[in-house]
């Protein structure tokens, strides 16, 4: 999984997620947006929500599995999002928190049924960021985002989890974020760390998608705003924005794509 990621990277220059919330849409909703995100240009598919009020996480992640041929990646809230059925999950830790519980409680409840079900785990360090509000995952987290004008800060979170040997750092604003990530937080971010940007909420025009992939994101991740897309229309601007400006990046220097290609696990 973590290979086509990459090769995603090496052929376009940026990906596209989106991201499908069980506890938002009734199974069946999600997997027609599935096939419809497939049908419109996306690398891969996330699914994960901040809290788990549907009994129903497996039976969606199965489902969405079963229809379309693109990735199904876990993105999980706790170690009960961890099921059966998925390509991978992304292994995330809060790095920008300082709850215990999110930095290596729910992960090591987690690993032994990543273990067991034979998911890919991918290493994620992710760092929430102010989006302009009170997200769901900042409550659930009982955590602080980093402050919109601090680059420095997520600078210094960013380079922890290179250093710590996770193979992405994700900035995320939370589901519903009024706001993303500002620019120059991305461009510092990005142009700080080795390993690839994954960008998400608050980002609800391509254009906006097209800018943060110019500023150095390498994935670019969108869900709420496509919830009333019936037609998919959004779901392939975005991905023709994402993709444009992947291609348009600055050819990498020699510690680029090939070097990235060689980490473990690849």
């Amino acid at each position: 999984m973590d290979r086509h990621l990459r090769r995603v990277l090496e052929e376009t220059g940026a990906g596209y997620f989106v991201l499908l919330d069980p506890d938002r849409m009734e199974t069946e909703a999600l997997v027609d947006l599935a096939h419809r995100s497939e049908e419109h240009g996306i690398d891969a598919l996330l699914v994960g929500s901040s809290i788990t009020l549907k009994p129903s996480f497996a039976e969606s992640v199965a489902a969405i599995r079963e229809r379309v041929s693109l990735p199904v990646i876990i993105f999980p809230g706790n170690a009960f999002h961890v099921v059966p059925g998925a390509d991978a999950v992304f292994f995330l830790s809060l790095l920008s928190g300082r709850n215990a519980q999110l930095l290596v409680g729910e992960q090591v409840k987690a690993a032994p049924l990543i273990k067991s079900y034979g998911l890919e785990a991918i290493p994620v360090g992710y760092l929430l960021v102010d989006s302009g509000e009170r997200t769901s995952v900042e409550f659930m987290s009982a955590t602080l985002p980093i402050p919109r004008d601090k680059p420095d800060i997520a600078m210094a979170h960013a380079l922890a989890a290179q250093y710590f040997g996770m193979r992405y750092v994700f900035m995320d604003g939370g589901s519903g974020g009024r706001m993303s990530a500002p620019t120059d937080m991305v461009r510092a971010v990005s142009g700080y760390v080795e390993i690839p940007l994954i960008l998400g909420g608050g980002i609800r025009v391509p254009d906006e998608a097209g800018a943060a992939v110019e500023a150095g994101a390498r994935f670019i991740v969108t869900g709420n705003v496509l919830e009333t897309d019936g037609r998919g229309t959004l779901v392939r601007a975005f991905a023709d924005a994402i993709h444009a400006a992947g291609r348009a990046r600055p050819v990498r220097p020699a510690a680029g794509i090939a070097e990235e290609m060689a980490q473990p696990g690849t």
